[in-house]
């Protein structure tokens, strides 16, 4: 099925289902070494990175997704310092880090460099000039090899913000039990990961999935989610601490890390955490544990 037809996008979320998307305006098409990159003006997502046919993030809501993904995990941590990025090739988790005057180093490693110089490009809004910050250091290589790399405690907070684990992608031994263990090794004693962790809803469980391996291997760990239009589901985000537990902190303890460190935020704020930590009966059920060996795919 083309996924670019006349005047319309197609996005396939499952077998069997599929979005359609009136194009209005047209920045980028075409593929780099590890994947094939669209930028779009959509209808009612406006513009639109898409990457192997999925839609990674629309500037209708892109600032929920990455305040979620990461705010979390940083307001939790009483002093993030040294933040690792694995993958936000738009710049745009950074930018979220960034916003935290904690922050002494903040490392970006992404596989694909030539899509992070068409995210320059094309989609200046997503980064916000995050990529210049001073204290942002740019490293293209494979995530899992980068962190095998790494020496044992060098990070406050790992953000894991990566394309979808599919079959034959860039992403998919980087959610598995083998690399977790190697997350935790690099974090500092108190350190904490964030995970973007699929659909809730997957027919492949993989949401329950993610969870049940992040538990194998951290001692507290804790789902989340939230509605994401751009995505037209509800979606998962896992936070695996060495230490500290994100329900744990009070309302009234994060607002003031919030106005210490001059974070300002667009849609997160401490009152609407019990609703994104509050998952229905049933949204952790399912799923396994996965391994290189026997790794999970996103459907």
């Amino acid at each position: 099925m083309k996924q670019v037809s006349s005047n319309w996008f197609i996005e396939v979320q499952a077998p069997g289902s599929a979005h359609l998307y009136n194009i209005l305006s047209i920045y980028y098409v075409g593929s780099t070494k590890y994947q094939e990159v669209y930028i779009l003006e959509l209808s009612e997502l406006g513009k639109t990175l898409i990457l192997d046919g999925k839609v990674q993030s629309s500037l209708r809501d892109e600032h929920i997704y990455h305040e979620v993904l990461v705010q979390p995990a940083m307001l939790t941590h009483p002093d993030p310092e040294r933040v690792l990025v694995i993958g936000g090739g738009e710049g745009a988790t950074v930018r979220e880090v960034l916003k935290h005057n904690t922050v002494k180093e903040v490392v970006m490693v992404d596989i694909d460099q030539e899509l992070i110089e068409l995210i320059k490009r094309y989609f200046p809004e997503l980064h916000q000039g995050s990529f210049n910050d001073p204290r942002v250091k740019l490293v293209f290589d494979d995530g899992r090899k980068f962190v095998e790399k790494c020496e044992g405690g060098e990070f406050d907070v790992v953000i894991c913000d990566l394309t979808d684990p599919l079959k034959g992608g860039p992403s998919v031994y980087l959610y598995t039990v083998e690399f977790y263990s190697e997350v935790f090794r690099v974090l500092s004693e108190d350190g904490m990961v964030a995970i973007q962790a699929e659909n809730v809803r997957s027919p492949g469980e993989c949401f329950q999935s993610i969870c049940k391996t992040v538990k194998h291997v951290f001692p507290t760990v804790v789902a989340y989610s939230t509605f994401i239009k751009s995505f037209d589901a509800e979606w998962g985000f896992v936070i695996g601490s060495k230490r500290f537990n994100p329900l744990d902190l009070s309302e009234e303890e994060e607002w003031k890390r919030i106005e210490e460190r001059g974070v300002n935020l667009k849609f997160y704020e401490p009152r609407i955490k019990k609703r994104l930590f509050t998952l229905p009966k049933g949204f952790l059920d399912g799923g396994r544990i996965s391994t290189d060996s026997n790794p999970i795919y996103s459907m």
